[in-house]
C-alpha cells in the first residue's frame, strides 16, 4: 500500500500552473466551434457582461484583479462592517413594515411578527399612511417599546410623529435609554418623492434630543430608495444618499450639533435586489464610501454606516406574484452577506396592496431561515476576499464617488434635485434599461418568460396612495403589466383572448424550439398561442410561422401564401429576419416584444371590435 506524505493536501503539486493566456486560448476554442472567429484576447471580452455605471463583469477573475485592502470589521473604512462582530451575536435586525392607518387590525398584525421573529418595526405615519399621527397609539397598543425599535416613516408628518412618539414612551414608562429606532426625517427623500420640502431645522430640536437623552435612538435617515424607484442605477443610488448625508451633517452642524453628533444621528437605507453580487458590493461600497466623509469631516468612529436594507420594490411584479418570494429572498440573502444592520424583506404581494398575514409570514420566515437554517450570519463579511467582490466593489465605489461629485458640484442634492439633474440623469438610465426589457435581454420570469395566461390574479385590499408630485416609481414589468391589462379587459368585455396561431412546419426536431419561443413572446403581451387544430377552426386571424432557417427555405413562402388564402390577416415569422414573401414581422431574441406586442394587440383588439368573437 502506497503511503502519502503527511504534507498537507498538495493535490496539485506536481501540475505545472496554468496561465491566464491558456485559459483565454482554451476559452476561445470552444468559441470558434460555435461559429466566432476571435482571436485569444477577444474570447474573455465577448464572455463578459456589461453592468450599467460603465463597468463590466468578466467571467474570471485572479489575484491579478486584487482590489484595495478592505481592512477588518468594526475598522475604518467599514468596507467589511460596520461592528467588529458583524451580525454573529444573532443575525440582523429582522425590521417587518407595516402602515399605521388608525385600525385595530394593525396592532394584531404588528404583534404577530413580533411574537414570530421580527426584531424591530418600521412604521408609516401621518401623511405616508394617510392617516393622523394618533393612529400611532393604535399600530402600537400591546407593543413593548423597550425591547422593540421603531423607525418612522411619516413624510412632512414626521415633526409631530415624533412627538407623538416620544409621547408615548413617556406614558409607558419606557427610559431614555431603552429608545431605540429612528424617527426617520428624512428631508431631501421626502422631496425626491413629493416636490415638496421641509425644513431641516424643524427636526434639528429632535436631532438634539436624541443626541442628548437617547442614544440608541437616531433622527435622520438618508433613504435611498426614492432614487432607485425612479430607475436609478446602483452608483446613482450611491451617489444621492452620500450627496444627502453631506447635506444633513451641514444642516445639523449648523443647528449647532458636532460633526461627531450629527453623523451618529443618520441612518441610510438602501435597495436589496435580485442581483446578488451587485447588491453586496453595493452595500460594502456604501460603508466605504460615507467613511471617506467622514475622514474629511474629522468624524471617527461615528462614521461607521449603519444600514437599513430594503428588498427592491422596483424588481416586484404584479403577474405571478409568487415568483417574488424567490426575488426578495435572493435579495435577502445579498443583504445579510453585504453587511445590513437591518433587513426588510418586502411581501410577495407588496405590489398588489396591502399585504395578508401569509404574506407577512413569509417575508418575516424568509430572513430566519436565513439567519438560523442556513447559517449566513456566522460569518463576518463570508464575501470578503472574492478577487470578484472585492473588484466590483471597488469599480463600483469609483463610479458612485463620481456621480457624488457631479451633484456637489452642481451645488448639492437640493439643487440638483430642484434643478431637474439628478431626475434627468435616473431618466436616463431607466430609459437604457427599459429598452433592455423591452427587448427581454432582462428577462422577467413570470412576466416576459414564462408568462402564465391562465394565472388566477391575486386580490389585496387597496394600499394607502404612496408620496407622488416629484420622481416617478417605476417597476420592471409596467410596459408589459400594461399589454396584459388591455388583453385583461377584452377577456372580461367579450369573453376571448386576443389569439395568434402558431404554424408548426417541417418535424419536431426543427420547430419545437421557435415554436415554444413564439408562443411565450406571444403570452407576455397577454396574447393567446393556439397550436391545436388547424388554422381556420383557431380563432385567431394573425399566425406565426415557426420552424428552422433551412425548412423556412423551402416552406416559409407557401405556407405564408396558403394562410392568407385562408384568411390570416397578419403572418409573423420565428427567426432572424429575412425577405421572405408574405412575411409582414419578425420576432427574435432581443427583437422590441414591447412594440411589437404593442402593434399586435392594436390590430387584433380593432378587428376584435369590428368582429365580434374573432381575433
Amino acid at each position: 500500500m502506497t503511503v502519502l506524505p503527511d504534507d498537507g493536501l498538495p493535490l496539485a503539486a506536481e501540475f505545472p500552473d496554468a496561465t491566464h493566456e491558456q485559459w483565454q486560448h482554451l476559452v476561445a476554442g470552444v468559441l470558434r466551434k460555435s461559429g466566432k472567429e476571435i482571436s485569444d484576447a477577444e474570447a474573455e471580452q465577448t464572455l463578459s457582461t456589461a453592468l450599467e455605471d460603465g463597468l463590466r463583469v468578466r467571467p474570471l477573475y485572479t489575484a491579478r484583479d486584487a482590489a484595495p485592502d478592505p481592512g477588518l470589521p468594526g475598522f475604518a473604512p467599514f468596507t467589511r462592517g460596520a461592528r467588529a462582530e458583524g451580525s454573529t451575536g444573532g443575525g440582523w435586525d429582522v425590521r417587518q413594515r407595516h402602515t399605521a392607518t388608525g385600525d385595530p387590525a394593525d396592532s394584531a398584525a404588528v404583534l404577530a411578527d413580533l411574537e414570530h421573529g421580527v426584531t424591530s418595526l418600521w412604521l408609516l405615519a401621518g401623511e405616508h399612511a394617510g392617516a393622523p399621527v394618533t393612529a400611532l397609539d393604535t399600530a402600537l397598543d400591546g407593543v413593548f417599546l423597550d425591547l422593540a425599535p421603531v423607525v418612522l416613516d411619516a413624510g412632512a408628518d414626521t415633526g409631530p410623529a415624533a412627538r407623538r412618539l416620544f409621547a408615548l414612551y413617556e406614558e409607558r414608562g419606557v427610559a431614555a435609554d431603552a429608545v431605540r429606532g429612528s424617527l426617520g426625517a428624512d428631508p431631501l427623500g421626502h422631496e425626491a418623492r413629493t416636490g415638496r420640502g421641509y425644513d431641516i431645522a424643524g427636526i434639528a430640536a429632535e436631532a438634539r434630543r436624541c443626541a442628548d437623552h437617547h442614544p440608541g435612538l437616531r433622527a435622520m435617515t438618508v433613504d435611498a430608495l426614492p432614487y432607485h424607484e425612479a430607475g436609478g442605477s446602483a452608483a446613482q443610488e450611491l451617489g444621492c444618499s452620500l450627496a444627502t448625508g453631506v447635506a444633513y451633517l451641514r444642516g445639523l452642524t449648523d443647528a449647532g450639533l458636532s460633526v461627531e453628533q450629527a453623523a451618529g444621528q443618520i441612518e441610510f437605507r438602501y435597495a436589496a435586489t435580485a442581483d446578488q453580487f451587485l447588491t453586496i458590493a453595493k452595500l460594502r461600497a456604501a460603508r466605504r464610501l460615507w467613511a471617506r466623509v467622514a475622514e474629511v469631516c474629522g468624524v471617527g468612529r461615528a462614521g461607521a454606516q449603519v444600514q437599513h436594507a430594503v428588498t427592491s420594490p422596483v424588481m416586484m411584479t404584479r403577474r405571478d406574484p409568487w415568483v417574488n418570494m424567490l426575488r426578495t429572498t435572493v435579495a435577502a440573502l445579498a443583504a445579510g452577506v453585504g453587511g445590513a444592520d437591518a433587513v426588510t424583506v418586502l411581501p410577495f404581494d407588496h405590489a398588489l396592496g396591502l399585504p395578508d398575514a401569509f404574506a407577512r409570514r413569509v417575508a418575516r420566515n424568509t430572513s430566519t431561515i436565513l439567519i438560523e437554517e442556513s447559517h449566513l450570519s456566522r460569518v463576518i463579511d463570508p464575501a470578503g476576499g472574492s478577487w470578484y467582490v472585492e473588484r466590483l466593489t471597488d469599480e463600483l465605489a469609483h463610479a458612485a464617488w463620481e456621480f457624488f461629485q457631479r451633484i456637489e458640484r452642481d451645488g448639492g442634492q437640493a439643487a440638483a434635485l430642484r434643478s431637474g439633474a439628478v431626475g434627468d440623469r435616473l431618466a436616463a438610465t431607466w430609459a437604457a434599461r427599459s429598452e433592455r426589457l423591452a427587448t427581454r435581454r432582462e428577462p422577467v420570469t413570470g412576466v416576459s418568460e414564462f408568462p402564465h395566461l391562465a394565472e388566477e390574479p391575486v386580490v389585496r385590499e387597496a394600499a394607502p396612495e404612496p408620496p407622488s408630485g416629484g420622481l416617478p416609481r417605476v417597476r420592471r414589468d409596467e410596459a408589459f403589466e400594461a399589454l396584459r391589462a388591455r388583453s385583461d379587459a377584452h377577456l372580461a368585455a367579450t369573453g376571448a383572448r386576443p389569439r395568434v396561431y402558431l404554424a408548426a412546419l417541417g418535424p419536431a426536431a426543427a420547430h419545437t424550439a421557435r415554436l415554444s419561443f413564439a408562443a411565450n413572446l406571444f403570452q407576455a403581451g397577454g396574447v393567446e398561442p393556439v397550436t391545436e387544430g388547424p388554422f381556420e377552426e383557431s380563432g385567431a386571424r394573425e399566425v406565426c410561422l415557426c420552424s428552422s432557417d433551412a425548412v423556412y427555405a423551402q416552406e416559409a413562402e407557401r405556407a405564408a401564401e396558403r394562410l392568407r388564402a385562408a384568411g390570416a390577416g397578419h403572418v409573423f415569422l420565428a427567426g432572424r429576419p429575412g425577405t421572405y414573401a408574405g412575411v409582414d414581422t419578425y420576432v427574435f431574441a432581443g427583437c422590441d416584444a414591447v412594440a411589437v406586442l404593442t402593434a399586435a394587440l392594436d390590430r387584433m383588439l380593432d378587428r376584435m371590435l369590428d368582429r365580434p368573437g374573432v381575433s
